[in-house]
């Protein structure tokens, strides 16, 4: 799991080297992944037939994959790795409270966990001291965010998927249903956007196989068989780890530090500090769960 989270962390590296723009990277982002989830998961007898209802459902967890992918990239474009992921790292928190309305419905009305209230506060602290201190990165912020936002919302509406089918066939399906929709939205995203060529540079077409080759299929395969080793709650507390490591590569790589001010390391200190907060609340709760059973 630590191998594949590690594995995640260069997908901000290779978006700043890669010189397409993110409505383009996407693109081929997507087309190599699922050329090689065809080829891997489809000869390995991984895929399988879902019925329409869930189809609907994929479909639309596809759309959020590939428009929260689009808001990443173009945060990275309009900022740097590292202020995305600081930014990126209240996704979990946006999850948590997210499932709170998704599932009133189970919980008998919208239920906020008073110390998640806390930690959301928290959160929203961080972001705008790095926003106050990085205003001339302001865009990347509010996409950062955005990408924020839709990855929650992806989380949760793939929580159920994961629950009813492979997740080969579901994750499989999802990018080519965001693929399709991105295709039809890419000739008005290059009007509105255009850029100096479609096409991928020498070099580019080496970085979109990393990206989509070590960086998405090798990691959500190891993921898939760390699974069946741990818990999933295990598992979405190592992910934490994700922007971290992002973070330390960006330093080392682009030396992304003697751009960045004290007011930037305040506040990702803060989010980092509610995040991991919020994942000791529910360790907590675990323990206790286990000891009244």
């Amino acid at each position: 799991m630590h191998l594949s989270i590690f594995l995640w962390g260069f997908t901000g590296i290779l978006g700043r080297l890669i010189s397409l723009n993110e409505g383009l990277l996407v693109w081929y982002r997507m087309l190599l992944t699922i050329a090689l989830m065809l080829l891997i998961f489809g000869l390995g007898g991984k895929l399988h037939r879902v019925n329409r209802k869930s189809m609907l459902r994929i479909a639309m967890a596809g759309i959020l994959i590939a428009f929260h992918w689009l808001c990443f990239y173009g945060a990275i474009k309009y900022s740097n790795v590292s202020i995305t992921l600081s930014c990126l790292a209240s996704t979990a928190l946006f999850t948590s409270l997210g499932d709170a309305v998704y599932n009133r419905k189970k919980n008998g009305g919208i239920r906020f966990n008073p110390m998640e209230l806390l930690f959301a506060s928290m959160a929203l602290l961080g972001i705008y001291l790095v926003f106050k201190s990085q205003t001339v990165f302001g865009i990347g912020v509010v996409l950062a965010l955005l990408a924020a936002f839709l990855g929650a919302s992806f989380t949760i509406l793939n929580k159920e998927l994961m629950d009813e089918h492979e997740a080969e066939s579901v994750c499989t399906y999802e990018l080519i249903c965001g693929f399709l929709v991105l295709t039809l939205c890419m000739p008005l995203y290059n009007y509105l956007f255009p850029a100096p060529s479609l096409l991928p540079m020498a070099s580019d077409w080496g970085y979109l196989f990393l990206l989509s080759f070590f960086c998405t299929v090798i990691p959500f395969t190891l993921s898939l068989k760390s699974l069946k080793l741990m818990s999933a709650f295990t598992a979405n507390l190592t992910l934490n780890l994700e922007p971290v490591y992002g973070i330390i590569l960006a330093f080392v790589v682009f030396k992304e530090q003697q751009l960045l001010s004290t007011g930037f390391y305040f506040g990702t200190g803060i989010i980092m500090a509610s995040v991991f907060l919020h994942a000791a609340l529910k360790i907590s709760r675990k323990k206790t769960e286990v000891y009244l059973d």
